[in-house]
């Protein structure tokens, strides 16, 4: 079995101490134990345990983007749906560190505003891999739309310990089917969630035309 590299290995210590000692217990001479390196070899890595936070944001949003296959026989709710859910399928290796995170954040303001910009940033990722453009006016509203969407996912992850996560896409459902509604108010839903307008049928053809 071929052996971690140092920032996997360091990343997976990371969300285990952290879901031993939360947050505010966390020391990176913890985790530098945990991964089995010395000190000085994990500063060589990382900086902070923002810096791992932030390394940890960067992998899953490359796991969720090399696993995207374009499908532009579906709906852009589908696609949306489907980015989402491999997300959180990425985060189900660290999952414990990762709820131990989420409910220590209300504990830690200055940490979820250093989140918000990153979040967003990911998310404009998400609208990418889904086909869905996140730049300019329209796109940022996207991507907080998205935001709020992903956060009403990660809740009910938290507290979905089932193994086919049930609860979780039942939760995903409804933040989207919201969000969509939310869209087409706005008349900012995507070209293929809008209905076609009826074709108008072509003028008869007189007897004379047709002859």
């Amino acid at each position: 079995m071929s052996t971690p590299a140092p920032d996997q290995a360091i990343l997976s210590a990371f969300w285990r101490v952290l879901a031993g000692s939360g947050w505010h217990g966390l020391t990176l001479r913890a985790v530098a134990a945990e991964a089995g390196l010395p000190l000085a070899e994990l500063r060589r890595h990382f900086a902070s345990p923002l810096h791992i936070l932030a390394a940890h944001q960067r992998a899953v949003d490359a796991a969720v983007l090399d696993g995207t296959v374009e499908d532009l026989g579906s709906t852009a709710r589908d696609r949306l749906f489907d980015v989402l859910m491999r997300r959180l399928d990425a985060l189900q290796p660290d999952r414990a560190g990762v709820v131990r995170l989420l409910r220590d954040l209300p504990r830690a303001p200055l940490l979820a505003l250093w989140f918000a910009p990153r979040n967003a940033g990911s998310m404009a990722w998400m609208l990418e891999a889904a086909g869905l453009d996140a730049a300019g006016p329209g796109g940022l509203l996207r991507v907080q739309g998205l935001v709020g969407v992903w956060l009403a996912a990660l809740r009910a992850w938290e507290k979905d310990e089932s193994e086919d996560l049930s609860a979780t896409m039942a939760a995903l459902d409804r933040a989207l089917d919201q969000a969509d509604r939310v869209a087409r108010w706005f008349r900012m839903a995507p070209p293929e969630a809008e209905p076609e307008p009826e074709a108008e049928a072509p003028p008869a053809e007189s007897a004379d035309e047709v002859i």
